[in-house]
């Protein structure tokens, strides 16, 4: 193959921003193609008039083991854009537990080594947990894809409530019980099992267009490379063997053989453009909050809500920023209803005494696929039957849930068959 093709990139999220990134550091000419106005798909941020600055549209939390995410950001030149502590540590705070001063509290800490001690200390683990209820979970790691969580661990006592529940849910965006135990397998043995250094949380700072976005934009314009916003690909003209155009608005770009298509968009839209791709059908939904006010003085970075209809709450300098995962059954509530139901939880948490502030709430009602053992089922490989054209995006199989580092992931395994392709 000549090295002088191009590379089309359909689609400017985090998966078709790192197969681009990739793309462009190998010399290759890279034409990203976005059908929204602004790149950056579900991890973007944007200026609000009712909070008057700049909110995400929900908060994404990624861990230090996260290798994708730290090889992105270090290319793009923002490997200093997540803050966090220097060792893993999880605040929580249980709503209906109240000892009759305050709700009940806890924080987690495991050691940063692999071997789990921590868990034999009930000052560092989920108070009311033993030891050997931990050892419960270890199955999952070694779990089938037709396998559910609920088949492989049936233990449902303080530790599960406490902590695995909320854990996968927030990984998973499903319900865990009836999750696919082998995504949750996955993320158990990239994180808990690893220990305490490659689980330490990290948000992405100021916001995470600042972090996984903007560098990136920056970094492909530096290459020369061209970005096409507002511009839907309405159609591909597949040949037997290889993508031969894309046909844009009223105008059509011609494929050559040695050219490269990465299709990197959301899996509702991508049998749209291959007929007959089996994709996942099936989708949960992610509800954010945004309070215009500073956390109180010694509040926590993140903190874990049990029994409320707040999951996690993020302090940031200039807001209060609330995650609801799987939250299918509030998602359609009243607007004001839920920013007043979440506020009373955080004023709760945080032990704010004060009216709730201007807010925002950002409903993603197809945030990601639904992590169970069917779905998982659903999601096709990078590589496609077409010589010249290969697929990114979280719901293509990584062997992750739908999150930022399954996000990257495909992008460079997209990337890499399309270096292959082009001679690379």
């Amino acid at each position: 193959m000549s090295k002088t093709g191009k590379a089309y990139v359909i689609g400017a999220g985090l998966a078709g921003l790192s197969a681009a990134t990739i793309l462009a550091s190998r010399g290759v000419p890279v034409e990203v193609i976005e059908a929204a106005g602004q790149a950056g798909g579900r991890c973007r941020s944007y200026f609000d008039p009712a909070m008057d600055g700049v909110i995400d549209n929900g908060n994404h939390l990624v861990l230090s083991g996260n290798r994708a995410v730290q090889e992105y950001l270090s290319r793009i030149g923002a490997k200093n854009a997540l803050a966090g502590p220097p060792r893993a540590e999880f605040f929580f705070v249980n709503l209906r537990a109240n000892d009759g001063k305050d709700f009940a509290r806890w924080t987690l800490r495991p050691n940063e080594g692999s071997v789990p001690y921590w868990i034999t200390s009930e000052k560092r683990r989920v108070p009311g947990t033993h030891a050997a209820d931990y050892l419960k979970y270890a199955p999952l790691m070694w779990a089938g894809h037709k396998m559910r969580v609920d088949n492989v661990v049936h233990e449902r006592g303080a530790l599960w409530h406490n902590l695995m529940r909320p854990f996968l849910l927030a990984a998973l965006n499903t319900e865990p019980a009836e999750s696919s135990a082998h995504l949750a397998g996955a993320i158990l043995r990239e994180t808990l099992a690893k220990g305490g250094s490659f689980y330490r949380p990290r948000i992405a700072h100021p916001t995470l267009a600042a972090a996984f976005v903007a560098p990136a934009l920056n970094y492909l314009n530096d290459r020369k490379s061209t970005l096409r916003l507002s511009t839907r690909v309405r159609g591909m003209a597949l040949g037997p063997r290889e993508a031969m155009m894309l046909e844009i608005g009223d105008a059509s770009l011609p494929v050559g053989g040695r050219d490269a298509v990465v299709l990197a968009v959301p899996p509702w839209a991508a049998p749209d453009l291959i007929p007959g791709l089996t994709a996942p059908d099936d989708f949960r939904a992610i509800v954010n909050a945004h309070f215009k006010m500073a956390a109180p003085p010694g509040a926590p970075a993140m903190l874990g809500v049990i029994g409320g209809t707040a999951e996690w709450i993020f302090a940031f300098d200039d807001r209060i920023s609330v995650t609801v995962s799987s939250a299918d059954a509030i998602v359609d509530r009243d607007r004001e209803d839920l920013a007043a139901a979440i506020w009373a939880d955080v004023a709760r948490a945080l032990k704010i005494d004060a009216p709730m502030p201007p807010w925002q709430i950002v409903k993603e009602k197809r945030a990601t696929f639904a992590a169970t053992p069917s779905q998982d089922a659903r999601r096709p490989p990078a590589k496609t039957r077409w010589r010249n054209l290969f697929l990114a995006g979280d719901w293509t199989q990584t062997g992750l849930p739908a999150t930022i580092e399954g996000a990257l992931r495909s992008g460079e395994t997209a990337a890499a068959l399309a270096l292959r392709h082009l001679g690379l």
